[in-house]
């Protein structure tokens, strides 16, 4: 298959974000009623900020929550990151629903307004940084912490009401029916002016679809009503008990390691045998990442990786020991390549990676990287023994085959960048296995000397 044209290299040290200039940002590429409608949006949320900046003091009381729950927000998000960037990319095109909200109600209830603002701000740098690996549009970002600014600020009037003029520390002052009343009317209001903005800023931006089509799932909504609610929980235990936040901070985990992450793994159709993305989810969201490569004019890596040898495991030891060669290969790429990185089973004794933002450079560290933890293997796998026993053996000497291609130096659109990566495999394997070749370049790995024939040993 012919390859489409290469196109010109993009210079891989500047950052898309930032490093071509103000006048090129993504942010100027809006149409005027979106880039009109989210300049007002932010400006209103500075407007907010400013206007409330000395209403309460900030105590040394306020500035040790604020450092807790910072703390807990950043350990948050770090254990969650991978299950929150597929979320984040099956979510386009209508509200992403995220628990950052349980640690910005509870320091809703806790922090004066210019804290709080600290917290938001803290909060969406760090999910920009190191969630989403500035692979998200930065002028998005800024957008959603601004309505989660204008949504604290409807909420925290509607707090300082029911507490009569009160200031924060609202979760203090809060008791009773008439307390709890007022508790869950903030929370409706938070979500609702939160929900709203977003809602209208998906609508303004694809006026030729249906309106409901923004409006997301009902099933999202109630994981931001939970966040509120155990958010409330955080505020409480702040101030009463605060050596109970770490325990406390295994219910947010639970609900996004325990609940969330088996829905999205079972939406994200994994591979069965290596728990991998299956080939049209991977193909999936390798789309989206293509279409947001374009948009920031950034890159796109794939490693296309291929088992060498692998049919002599499977005739020598059985399919039980190739099921389990497999999984051990599996893990092993996924322990060699990024967290923000996706690892899919492409189909047999072949894997693909999906790596956004890398120049072709890091492509070739992490390629060789990652050929030399499969090499490192040793994988202990069962074998039928004399009448009918089961027994085991180690299989070592397994190596790969690895081709790479990076978009949009190798091509434009996922077809021919795959076709390029596995085409590079080929090359690999008719030169002898066990090394890396990128797309249209010359071999750059050496494969280990003192390799028995065939590669693969038992012991």
């Amino acid at each position: 298959m012919r390859l489409s044209k290469r196109p010109a290299r993009l210079n891989s040290t500047v950052n898309p974000q930032s490093g071509i200039g103000p006048r090129h940002w993504p942010l100027w590429n809006l149409s005027r009623p979106v880039l009109c409608y989210l300049l007002a949006v932010v400006a209103a949320a500075l407007v907010c900020v400013a206007a409330t900046a000395a209403l309460v003091p900030i105590t040394t009381q306020s500035l040790i929550w604020c450092a807790l729950l910072v703390g807990a927000e950043i350990a948050h998000l770090e254990t969650a990151r991978g299950i929150e960037r597929i979320r984040e990319l099956g979510a386009e095109g209508r509200p992403h629903m995220h628990l950052q909200s349980i640690w910005i109600f509870a320091g809703l209830l806790l922090l004066p307004p210019p804290l709080l603002a600290v917290l938001i701000t803290i909060s969406y740098a760090h999910s920009w940084l190191r969630v989403y690996r500035r692979r998200s549009i930065l002028h998005r970002k800024v957008f959603s912490a601004a309505t989660v600014i204008l949504a604290c600020t409807g909420a925290g009037l509607l707090l300082y009401v029911g507490t009569s003029n009160q200031f924060t520390p609202y979760i203090e002052r809060l008791d009773g029916a008439a307390g709890l009343g007022v508790l869950v009317l903030a929370g409706g209001v938070y979500f609702a002016i939160n929900y709203a903005l977003v809602v209208a800023m998906i609508i303004v931006t694809n006026p030729d679809k249906p309106g409901r089509a923004a409006l997301g799932n009902p099933s999202d909504v109630l994981i931001v009503l939970a966040a509120v609610g155990v958010g409330c929980g955080i505020a409480l235990v702040v101030t009463e008990r605060p050596w109970l936040l770490p325990v406390l901070m295994v219910t947010p985990l639970a609900l996004q390691l325990g609940l969330l992450l088996p829905q999205f793994q079972n939406a994200a159709r994994t591979d069965a045998k290596t728990a991998l993305l299956d080939p049209s989810f991977w193909a999936e969201l390798a789309g989206r990442e293509l279409a947001r490569a374009r948009r920031l004019g950034s890159t796109v890596g794939v490693l296309m990786i291929d088992l060498d040898h692998f049919k002599g495991v499977d005739d020598g030891y059985g399919h039980p020991a190739g099921d389990e060669v497999l999984r051990a290969v599996a893990k092993a790429i996924r322990e060699h390549v990024r967290a923000s990185d996706f690892v899919g089973r492409y189909g047999g004794d072949e894997f693909v990676v999906l790596l956004p933002g890398v120049t072709e450079a890091e492509l070739t560290v992490i390629a060789n990287r990652v050929k030399t933890g499969i090499g490192q293997l040793a994988v202990e796998v069962p074998v039928a023994g004399t009448a009918g026993a089961i027994g085991t053996t180690t299989i070592t000497g397994l190596t790969a085959s690895i081709g790479g291609a990076v978009y949009p130096e190798s091509a434009t659109d996922l077809t021919p960048l795959l076709c390029a990566a596995d085409a590079a495999a080929y090359r690999a394997k008719a030169a002898g296995r066990n090394r890396f070749v990128l797309a249209d370049e010359q071999m750059i790995a050496i494969p280990e000397q003192g390799r028995a024939a065939g590669g693969i040993e038992a012991r």
